[in-house]
């Protein structure tokens, strides 16, 4: 057998190859916009395939944060410590404005940039480090809580440095929902702002916060003395850090959490006790505001997962291309080639798919959405999160699977990326959490009305094909399962839920396979076959073997 050079794949760009994503910028920004891009990745895609990514796994191996509570005079000082290639993965992250310049003009530009951009920088960073990805996350939401609902005096003292572009100092941002005895249910939050004067002060715990005692701010919710109970008695706060001196702001880290994954950043249980908080927005819509910033990391969420997809993709290709078995290289065997070439079927679909959710979210984002828009944003976030951070840990085990006992030892990438993945699943909430998010938007929306028409829409503007009847068909089964399933009582709804919007999630990327099929054809068109052949268990036994015969086409 051949043996590899090299354990992991060396990769020179994570952008310059990246076909769909091209494809992405050009549809979605203007040519202007699109050039500056397209440089600015060029260069950050080399950056996340060279030093990002050997930093990535010294922080993941040895160097992962960790924290120190007292200072050499037994003060309290809850500091994390951060190795100092951490640090400069920070810096070098955050000043390509991947926060920034969604909030403030891009200076070549001379105008701000979008969420495309901003996503598109995500995707090549999630390669990499998605983990470190969680903390820039938080970050987007703290900017957009700020920049969207906070006083004049508040937004003036914080977001300038939430926006930092190596312009001024930066404060990364957190946002702390989760207690011990709520968790997903934020209703039940104890956390108690009492006043002080003209002031607000915290109190209580927050038990999963991440990026604690590296953020300058944190965004928070907590229940002032008086609110009524449940989730619209919860006010939102921007907590500092620390004080104007330099101490820390009554607050203290009890511990980190030793996770699985995404070890990069600090997760940990923040206690405040009198901690300075400042309102942000009107006292009772708290939640509100915390769940629009939750729908955008939410998006955060699906563009790690597809990062983790491309990169595990790529590191198969890599290897399996490389290793010779039984006299012949690997990528010669049909069952090789049939796995391959269903993975970039799926992994250029959900990118595509992904982004024309963000197209969506932009317009929304930046208020020039109607109604319509809005429960579809919220319904494309929902259903696109569950299935992009399922498929990221599938795609991860497939990775390993491909590598054979290689796969599962640390020297190569390929168990951090399932571990990374595993969480995905988890934060922004689970499947079960998007799942009612889907029965809410059907009861009190007729969101699945909606769905159905829009893709109809779509489809209608396509020229027939046998790809666009196969759709059309899916799409037929789907209305009619929506219409049973708007039906159904409360209890049968949960049960069915998850399932139907893995099916909607389907549908969806299945008209967006079809479009760019239609719009790019070549090798488009041909992993538009792949991925209904696939998605819909189309192929009978001893048909065609499409992945094959595509094979030098598509991978």
């Amino acid at each position: 057998m051949k043996v590899l050079q090299q354990a992991e794949m060396k990769t020179k760009n994570f952008f310059k190859d990246n076909d769909t994503l091209h494809k992405v910028l050009d549809m979605m920004l203007d040519q202007e916009f699109a050039e500056y891009a397209t440089r600015e990745l060029t260069d950050f895609g080399g950056l996340c395939a060279g030093d990002i990514d050997v930093r990535a796994k010294h922080t993941d191996r040895e160097g992962e944060p960790r924290l120190q509570r007292y200072n050499a005079y037994g003060e309290e000082v809850s500091e994390v410590w951060v190795n100092d290639g951490y640090k400069k993965t920070i810096e070098e992250t955050y000043n390509t404005g991947i926060v920034g310049y969604v909030h403030k003009d891009i200076p070549q530009l001379g105008r701000k940039g979008n969420y495309v951009y901003s996503f598109a920088q995500g995707y090549i960073l999630s390669h990499t480090e998605p983990g470190f990805y969680c903390p820039v996350t938080l970050t987007m939401a703290t900017a957009y809580l700020l920049d969207h609902y906070a006083s004049d005096e508040v937004k003036e003292r914080f977001l300038p440095h939430v926006c930092a572009t190596g312009d001024t100092e930066l404060y990364e941002g957190a946002t702390f929902l989760t207690e011990r005895q709520g968790g997903s249910d934020v209703g039940a939050n104890v956390v108690e702002a009492r006043q002080d004067g003209k002031e607000y002060r915290l109190y209580g715990e927050k038990y999963f916060a991440s990026n604690a005692g590296m953020c300058g701010v944190a965004m928070v919710l907590a229940r002032m003395e008086g609110a009524q109970i449940g989730s619209k008695g919860l006010t939102l706060f921007a907590v500092p850090w620390r004080n104007e001196d330099g101490t820390v702001n009554n607050l203290r880290i009890r511990r980190l959490k030793d996770k699985l994954g995404v070890r990069a950043v600090p997760s940990g249980e923040v206690e405040f006790d009198g901690a300075l908080a400042y309102v942000v927005g009107e006292p009772n819509k708290g939640i509100y505001y915390m769940l629009e910033a939750l729908n955008l990391s939410r998006i955060c969420n699906a563009v790690a997962s597809i990062g983790i997809m491309r990169r595990g993709y790529l590191e198969a290709k890599h290897y399996v291309t490389n290793r010779h078995a039984f006299g012949k290289p690997l990528t010669q065997y049909p069952m090789i080639q049939d796995t391959l070439g269903k993975y970039a079927a799926k992994l250029h679909v959900e990118v595509a798919t992904v982004f024309d959710v963000i197209q969506l979210y932009d317009k929304v984002a930046s208020g020039q959405g109607n109604e319509q828009d809005i429960i579809m944003n919220r319904l494309y976030i929902a259903i696109m999160k569950k299935e992009t951070a399922e498929q990221a840990v599938h795609y991860a085990s497939e990775a390993i699977e491909l590598h054979g006992g290689n796969g599962y030892i640390e020297d190569f990438v390929t168990p951090r990326l399932l571990r990374d993945a595993q969480v995905l699943t988890v934060w922004e909430g689970t499947a079960n959490i998007l799942a009612l998010e889907l029965i809410r938007l059907v009861d009190k929306f007729h969101a699945h009305e909606l769905f159905v028409r829009i893709m109809e829409k779509r489809l209608e503007k396509l020229a027939d094909s046998p790809l666009v009847a196969i759709v059309a068909e899916q799409l037929v089964k789907l209305d009619l399962t929506l219409q049973t399933f708007s039906r159904l009582d409360e209890a049968t709804k949960t049960f069915e839920a998850k399932k139907v919007a893995e099916n909607m999630a389907h549908v969806y990327e299945s008209v967006v396979a079809v479009e760019w099929a239609q719009k790019f054809g070549g090798k488009y068109e041909k992993l538009a076959d792949i991925y209904l052949e696939s998605t819909w268990s189309l192929r009978e036994i001893g048909a065609p073997m499409k992945t094959v015969q595509y094979f030098l086409d598509i991978v």
